[in-house]
């Protein structure tokens, strides 16, 4: 799991990039976000998308001091699911 800072003002995105840890056969059909804690004032997934082997998330909000673990969740085109996620921690920068 991947730490990163980011500030409470920022909006930005982070993109997993899946195609190296799967076979030229196995593409990404569904992908989806989520961040825990879910709290109001928190980061936000404000965007996302992906394509066969990449999945993007923009992040917004966050409160400073706040610690939050963003996991990006895939359905692959044989039906395996697999999970990535990143530590986001909001920092005043």
């Amino acid at each position: 799991m991947s730490l990163v800072i980011k500030d409470p003002g920022a909006r930005v995105d982070y993109a997993f990039d899946w195609g190296d840890a799967y076979p030229d056969d196995q593409l990404i059909v569904e992908a989806s976000w989520a961040v825990e804690p879910e709290v109001p004032g928190g980061v936000a997934v404000t965007g996302a998308s992906h394509d066969l082997l990449r999945c993007a998330a923009t992040l917004d909000g966050g409160e400073a001091g706040g610690v939050y673990r963003v996991t990006n969740r895939v359905i692959l085109s044989d039906g395996q699911i697999d999970e990535r996620s990143l530590t986001v921690r909001v920092e005043e920068r």
